[in-house]
């Protein structure tokens, strides 16, 4: 079984060769080791697909955007607004509204100067530097003229966050605006640990004054990927050796009432280790799963809107639902386009980055991340390994019917198995580069399959396609170069049929119903032959001759034939009444089966050519079919042909040298196998065998008795009567010592 299975793949050796590249390639992509740009964009296809099915629709309450819009941009005021608004906001939505906490997705990196206190001041130390009563007014508005001051004093009666922003660009080295906050971690938290964080050559934040009056601050950089879309945000950004955590993280941090963050490392994660990985961040109970670079997939709720939306004017003029912030999270931010903060997501192409913010402290909150740890990428390269050795090896054994199915079926397990895990486990695992592995492998095979297989399928059919089935094109196509019409000598069994009677058939029908008896008779006697692997070489009228071993080797070609030879028996019987339903006579056959060495190939003339055996071999078997009518059976095989199937039953019929050879051959009528014969029969075997042991010892009186007792208890059989004529025959001549009991045949 092994052998002809490593057999099959070295014929195919080219396919799985070709297949075996292609999982080489994906393995390079899965690994990192050669990232391809295509596949990583169809990734994200399929990971945005995934993130849609799983869409909530009914919003989350517990954040609340409050939102520069165009109406608010319109009632107050184009943006930056002054910062005593911006104040009087903030009042707005403790005092009146309740809020809970406050997070800007703005950054207030210049001083405002709106209030006009500096051209005041510009009169008070020129023109007017001698009027103790301007001063005097000056002094007394100067607090309220002061808008960062006054927005310093409400952020710190108020616990509001700060946003700010970091920048990559080597540009960027000397931006530097305003103060940072205080790191998540310090420089030496993560020493010694290879990590790639993503790192910022400059920033721009807070007004000094502003920030030190902030309960907290956090960036707020949304990781864009290659086709412009975002889907992750880092959770952590490394400047200048400190660790600075993103706007979502700190406020999810503060509105769970936690002061710290904790790294998540899992136990074969150290310092110097082969892996030394971040795989979590722990917010007191909450853990935060992040990536390779410390990112966190966003877990989008729903397209824009899944979080409530009140415009800013509304809050400042009081005219907001009071129960809207009750308790919650506010997120301040715009979706006006003109303020440059709309972003493409998987959920909508335009998409306000305040809302981005808004899905993950919902989700760090709810334990809703998504986990796309780098431990995966083991995972993911075994599945990629097992699954496209799998299609390699199994596709170019299959034929493309099957192929097709296990392909689908392939495909449907791994899409159900990675929506499975995505769904109950909350793990991400790249689906495209295995569905697309699997793709390219079938369209390969198929392809190879259609271009060059099946043109030599197309050369042998047209070679062999009148001798033997499709069924055995189709195997002889898997290495068409082991086949050729070429004249050569092999091991081979042949066999004839002819109708017995067919003169007197054809003398009582017409042209038309002899012409569909025929076609009625050979059609079954044709299937039978192609169903046992038999090459059929021709029909001659009522005749068949065919062939076991060529073009295609058969080991059991004598078994094939054999049982073909009882087929055939068993189903002119069953032809019997149709027949006779259709006023037809009744048809019966005489079969000879012979097995030996006979010359295969394409012989004939310059006029026609013909695939067909040659030989004594062939000759013998045509002659066993000419017996059968004197020996009255239905099915003659040689000694050779008995040879090869030591599990039937046999019935020993003579020895007989047929017309034109001096040597003597056993020819036996098949029985079937041995397990199925009756006791009846074995029996009579019994009797039949001390009969002819009798016979060959030339004991004539004794043979005759036996002969004549068989032919009483079995007078269907003509093989007993024949023996007792031979008897008679012999009395009168008899063979001589030294007789081997061969009889000598004088007809063909």
């Amino acid at each position: 079984m092994l052998s002809r299975f490593v057999e099959r793949l070295k014929r195919h050796g080219v396919r799985v060769g070709l297949g075996l590249i292609v999982v080489l390639f994906f393995l390079a992509h899965v690994s990192g080791f050669n990232r391809v740009d295509a596949i990583d964009r169809l990734e994200y296809f399929a990971y945005d697909a995934r993130l849609l099915l799983g869409l909530q629709p009914e919003k989350d309450q517990r954040v609340v955007i409050v939102d520069i819009d165009e109406r608010s941009l319109s009632a107050e005021g184009r943006w930056p607004w002054g910062r005593d608004k911006v104040a009087r906001l903030i009042t707005r939505l403790f005092e009146d509204y309740q809020a809970g906490l406050v997070g800007f997705d703005v950054v207030f990196a210049e001083p405002d100067e709106s209030s006009g206190l500096g051209v005041l001041e510009q009169l008070a130390a020129g023109s007017l530097q001698g009027n103790e009563q301007f001063r005097a007014a000056l002094d007394g508005l100067r607090p309220n003229l002061q808008h960062d001051v006054v927005l310093a004093r409400t952020l710190a009666k108020y616990p509001v966050v700060l946003g700010y922003y970091f920048s990559e660009t080597q540009q960027a080295e000397q931006l530097q605006i305003g103060k940072l906050p205080q790191p998540a971690f310090g420089a030496k938290h993560f020493e010694g640990r290879k990590i790639p964080f993503m790192s910022a050559n400059g920033y721009g934040a807070n007004l000094n004054i502003l920030q030190d009056a902030a309960l907290g601050a956090g960036h707020f950089n949304p990781y864009v990927d290659e086709d412009g879309v975002v889907r992750k945000v880092p959770m952590l950004y490394k400047y200048k050796g400190d660790f600075y955590e993103s706007l979502s993280l700190a406020m999810a941090r503060l509105a769970l009432n936690e002061k710290q963050i904790i790294a998540g490392f899992p136990e074969d994660s150290r310092p110097g280790s082969t892996y030394q990985g971040m795989e979590w961040l722990e917010v007191g109970p909450r853990q935060i799963p992040v990536d390779e670079r410390v990112r966190a997939l966003v877990p989008y709720r729903g397209r824009q809107g899944s979080f409530t939306y009140v415009s800013a004017t509304d809050v400042l003029n009081g005219t907001a639902d009071k129960t809207a912030f009750e308790r919650r999270i506010v997120l301040v931010g715009t979706s006006a386009p003109g303020l440059q903060d709309l972003r493409s997501t998987p959920v909508d192409e335009v998409y306000p980055g305040v809302e981005i913010h808004a899905n993950l402290i919902a989700g760090i909150i709810d334990d809703r991340i998504m986990e796309d740890p780098a431990y995966t990428l083991g995972a993911e390269f075994i599945v990629t390994l097992l699954t496209g050795l799998i299609m390699a090896v199994a596709i170019p054994l299959l034929s493309p019917l099957l192929a097709t199915f296990g392909t689908l079926l392939l495909l449907t397990g791994i899409v159900v198995v990675n929506i499975f895990i995505w769904r109950n486990a909350g793990m991400v695992f790249e689906l495209s580069s295995g569905v697309l592995m699997i793709l390219v492998m079938f369209l390969l095979n198929m392809s190879y399959g259609y271009f060059v297989e099946s043109r030599g399928k197309r050369q042998l059919a047209g070679l062999f396609g009148q001798y033997v089935p499709p069924e055995l094109v189709d195997e002889m196509s898997v290495d068409p170069a082991h086949y050729s019409m070429e004249a050569e000598s092999r091991e081979m069994t042949v066999l004839f049929t002819d109708v017995r009677g067919f003169t007197t058939i054809s003398e009582g029908l017409d042209p038309k119903e002899l012409s569909a008896l025929m076609n009625e008779f050979l059609t079954p006697m044709t299937d039978i032959i192609h169903r046992r692997r038999g090459t059929i070489d021709k029909y001659m009228g009522d005749a068949i001759m065919c062939f076991w071993g060529a073009p295609l080797r058969d080991r059991d070609h004598a078994r094939h034939a054999t049982e073909a030879a009882l087929e055939m028996v068993e189903a002119v019987r069953a032809l019997g009444p149709a027949f006779k339903e259709r006023g037809w006579p009744e048809v019966r056959i005489g079969v000879g089966v012979n097995t030996g060495e006979m010359s295969v190939g394409n012989m004939g003339s310059e006029f026609r050519l013909a695939y067909t055996v040659l030989g004594d071999a062939v000759n013998l078997g045509s002659r066993l079919e000419g017996q059968t009518k004197n020996y009255g059976v239905e099915v003659i095989v040689s000694e050779t042909t008995k040879a090869e199937l030591p599990d039937h039953a046999f019935l020993e019929l003579d020895r007989i040298i047929v017309k034109g050879k001096d040597e003597p051959v056993t020819v036996y009528e098949p029985l079937g196998p041995k397990e199925q014969l009756t006791e009846q029969q074995r029996k009579e075997i019994r009797q039949y065998r001390d009969a002819l042991k009798l016979y060959r010892a030339q004991s004539w009186d004794q043979a005759e008795i036996q002969f004549l007792n068989l032919d009483n208890l079995y007078p269907d059989r003509r093989l007993y009567a024949l023996y007792v004529e031979r008897i008679q025959l012999f009395r009168a001549d008899p063979p001589g010592d030294g007789w081997d009991g061969a009889f000598r045949l004088t007809t063909k």
